[in-house]
């Protein structure tokens, strides 16, 4: 039985970190060390990079390309609602 609950729990975890992970295609207008622009539809999406991020192909202003990305908080600040709301007597 433990030997079953170790492999869901881990085939929940690795399905999880794959649901947070984004992509955008499109256009390279911008690229550097720090940074990639990336031209969808009317809007451009920068994204930051460092020395972790994986290139496969030649990385160039102009390439069309597929980014992967997540969204990670960095930080959160918990703040009391003003007034009261939601304390019961």
């Amino acid at each position: 039985m433990k030997k079953g609950s170790i492999g869901l729990m881990t085939g929940l975890m690795l399905s999880a970190s794959a649901v947070m992970a984004y992509q955008v295609t499109g256009p390279v207008l911008e690229v550097t060390d720090s940074k990639i622009v990336v031209e969808k539809g009317k809007e451009k999406w920068e994204l930051a990079r460092d020395k972790d991020t994986k290139v496969k192909g030649e990385l160039k202003k102009g390439s069309r390309v597929t980014v992967e990305y997540s969204m990670t908080a960095k930080s959160v600040e918990v703040r009391e609602e003003k007034g009261g709301a939601g304390k019961k007597k």
